[in-house]
């Protein structure tokens, strides 16, 4: 799951990402309400935690921004400030949910989980294609009757391929939603990965679902593809 943290102190962004990081979440960092705004515009996002006080726009202006453009991605506020108006009118204008400065971050953890939970009511619980399963609440994944052991990364990447079933992912849009960089300067790390998930959940299936499209990308589907 892809996460975007938009919050201006450095050193609250840096603990909130290392800790999603470590609970296997793809987390990318902006410290302004402008560059913030845009990079939703951009990009696609399972989850933005966003602080309120921000420089050159504020985190209710983003939120009001992004609510006005149809953009429905989960919202979590953080602020300072502790007054029943100043939360009601985040939620009002589209927030998702509201934590206060300071917290502890199992709380933040659970939080996230459950509007990643509420954001995903419309996917099936179990992701699945043929007879590949991926469970995203307890994280196992089996093809048939054989469980599959993955790394967090191979994990994330199937997952992100279930959720994008028959979509056509050039390199750019993996490298971005799964690893939070941009392609150009990730030379062939994503066709490595890719392979590796290749040898797990394809080597010994007759049924192939991960096809290369030449020149573009990958597509995870059932029906035969090019190779």
């Amino acid at each position: 799951m892809h996460i975007l943290v938009v919050e201006d102190e450095k050193k609250v962004a840096s603990f909130i990402k290392r800790g999603l990081e470590a609970a296997n979440y793809t987390v990318d960092v902006e410290y302004d309400g402008e560059t913030g705004l845009q990079r939703l515009l951009d990009a696609d996002y399972d989850l933005v935690i966003l602080d309120v006080m921000l420089p050159k726009l504020d985190g209710l202006s983003v939120m009001k921004q992004i609510r006005q453009r149809q953009v429905k991605v989960p919202v979590l506020l953080l602020t300072a400030r502790v007054s029943t108006a100043d939360k009601v009118l985040g939620l009002d204008l589209g927030a998702d949910d509201y934590l206060t400065k300071p917290f502890a971050f199992e709380e933040l953890l659970a939080r996230v989980r459950a509007l990643l939970r509420r954001g995903a009511t419309a996917l099936p619980a179990v992701l699945a294609v043929a007879d590949l399963r991926l469970d995203p609440v307890t994280r196992e994944v089996s093809r048939g009757a054989k469980r599959i052991d993955l790394t967090p990364k191979e994990y994330a990447l199937l997952e992100y391929f279930l959720r994008r079933r028959d979509q056509v992912l050039s390199r750019a849009m993996i490298a971005q939603h799964v690893w939070g960089v941009n392609y150009d300067t990730f030379t062939n790390v994503i066709d490595v990965y890719v392979n590796y998930l290749r040898k797990k959940i394809d080597g010994e299936f007759d049924l192939k679902l991960i096809h290369t499209i030449r020149g573009v990308g990958y597509v995870l589907r059932e029906e035969p593809g090019s190779a």
